[in-house]
């Protein structure tokens, strides 16, 4: 059974333009209601350490409208002392726990839930306990996945980076082999009662094959769209990748 495919779109990269100019334009919430007028299912903002992008003020914000709106609010963060007290004080539908260094440009690899099972499981308890629903951002190695259960999550989101850059790279066969991986981690997440989300890196070209994944319930898309938008259109740029997922989608059913 193929499952609908729901689409959160993530707006720091608004917050990145704004940023290098400061002031109050183009404003983060304003593309949040856009981008579920034009068909995202809900909102992904990465709250960073260093508020390279989206600010506090901006989650403040995009709280109110998510909960006015009745939809779901994914908040990225690390996992630190601050973030976790802000998740408590917020309760977003749901935290995705990613892991960040200060000097990378955006997160590379997915967490390393083996290594830090013993610190991890407590945030995700503690999330828990507020009612925020807990996905860990990880690669899709069957001791990650495996690791990610036994934390008490109850979402893994599969990092789609290696894919879509061998994509576009033109490495097919290395594609089709992180493809697979994908399908079989996605597999197996599944069969360990966890649902399965998938993000990083997708685009236009990449979108159908992680799409066509039977047991992805959501894709996490937002720098190829914030872009796209320069030329396009925040609205047309999402409209179109919603029809891409929804095409592929009913294709594999």
């Amino acid at each position: 059974m193929t499952h609908p495919l729901r689409l959160g779109v993530n707006i720091d990269h608004v917050a990145t333009v704004r940023n290098a100019r400061g002031g109050l334009y183009p404003d983060p919430v304003r593309a949040a209601r856009e981008a579920l007028a034009a068909g995202a299912d809900g909102i992904t903002a990465h709250l960073r350490e260093d508020r390279r992008h989206i600010s506090d003020g901006d989650i403040d914000g995009l709280s109110a409208l998510l909960n006015a709106e009745a939809r779901p609010l994914n908040l990225e963060m690390a996992v630190t002392q601050e973030m976790l007290a802000i998740a408590l004080h917020h309760r977003p539908h749901a935290v995705c726990l990613v892991p960040e260094k200060r000097e990378e440009r955006t997160t590379e690899g997915g967490l390393d839930v083996v290594g830090g099972h013993n610190w991890i499981t407590p945030f995700v308890g503690r999330l828990n306990e507020a009612g925020s629903r807990v996905s860990l951002f990880i690669g899709a190695d069957p001791a990650q996945i495996e690791a990610a259960c036994r934390t008490g999550a109850a979402v893994v989101e599969l990092h789609t980076g290696a894919y879509c850059d061998a994509v576009r790279e033109g490495r097919t066969e290395e594609a089709e082999v992180e493809l697979a991986s994908l399908s079989a981690g996605a597999a197996l997440a599944t069969s360990l009662g966890l649902e399965v989300h998938a993000g990083h890196g997708i685009d236009y070209e990449t979108v159908a094959a992680v799409a066509a994944i039977p047991q992805v319930m959501e894709l996490n898309i937002g720098h190829f769209l914030i872009g796209e938008a320069i030329f396009v259109g925040l609205g047309p740029a999402i409209a179109r990748m919603r029809g891409l997922m929804d095409q592929a989608r009913e294709v594999a059913a």
